[in-house]
């Protein structure tokens, strides 16, 4: 900018809130970083929309599953009955150097800690507290029941299936893995009991205790929970060499 009497308008307004006056003259404040990155990661000005073939198959039909990304969003939804098993943000930077499989390895992961961040109390966007609540369900989601996550500070709330939240838990991380299954190896839509609720069930409403029965081989864990998605108990139960697998990746 040529004019520095624009130049010092422009500063000045800018002062406090995005940059702050050092001894060595301007520097950065987190919220003018977060601007710059945004600009970066093209949040501003990149506005592609594409699919890919995503890994799995629809838990519904079997048919095949792609990844539809609008709006800075991937929807993963079945090429043939249209049943979705998840939605969620993933910034355009995300999609930057990367193969088709990376992007999706990539959007899975993003998907994970965003969820589990909220899940521990911490908004994934401005670092405030975040208020759990398992509720009905979402027609967005598909499902019966949910899970909100909301945050005091910024208002903004991460909305899941109640079994996404029991990714990092670790007597399902062990459960699964005594049966040959390491979660962090499958994206989360190919869980079933991650992104549907057709094995969870209402045990009481007031108080609210729902359960998730992730079946498994010849096992069934059973996770009893809060309305506060605090784990009260877990069941490990047979069920019989010829049940099947619902649990195992598609």
């Amino acid at each position: 900018m040529r004019d520095s009497a624009q130049f010092n308008y422009h500063l000045g307004r800018l002062t406090d809130q995005f940059v702050t006056k050092t001894a060595d003259g301007y520097d950065f404040r987190y919220a003018g970083e977060k601007v710059v990155r945004a600009v970066l990661a093209g949040t501003f000005t990149d506005r592609r929309e594409f699919s890919l073939a995503a890994p799995g198959r629809c838990h519904d039909c079997g048919g095949d599953l792609v990844a539809s990304y609008d709006d800075e969003r991937f929807t993963i939804a079945c090429a043939d009955c249209a049943a979705t098993f998840g939605r969620d943000p993933f910034p355009p930077g995300g999609l930057a150097d990367r193969d088709p499989d990376e992007v999706l390895a990539a959007f899975d992961q993003h998907v994970r800690h965003r969820h589990c961040l909220a899940a521990d109390g911490v908004c994934p966007e401005c670092g405030g507290r975040t208020e759990t609540e398992l509720r009905d369900g979402d027609d967005a989601l598909g499902t019966e029941y949910c899970v909100s996550h909301c945050c005091r500070q910024c208002n903004h709330c991460v909305h899941s299936p109640v079994g996404l939240s029991l990714l990092d838990n670790s007597r399902v991380v062990g459960f699964c893995g005594d049966h040959g299954v390491e979660l962090t190896d499958h994206p989360y839509w190919t869980l079933a009991w991650c992104v549907r609720d057709d094995t969870t069930t209402v045990e009481s409403r007031d108080p609210l205790r729902v359960t998730v029965g992730i079946p498994l081989g010849d096992e069934r864990l059973d996770v009893t929970l809060d309305d506060d998605l605090r784990v009260l108990d877990t069941t490990r139960t047979s069920r019989g060499a010829d049940a099947g697998g619902l649990a195992e990746p598609t």
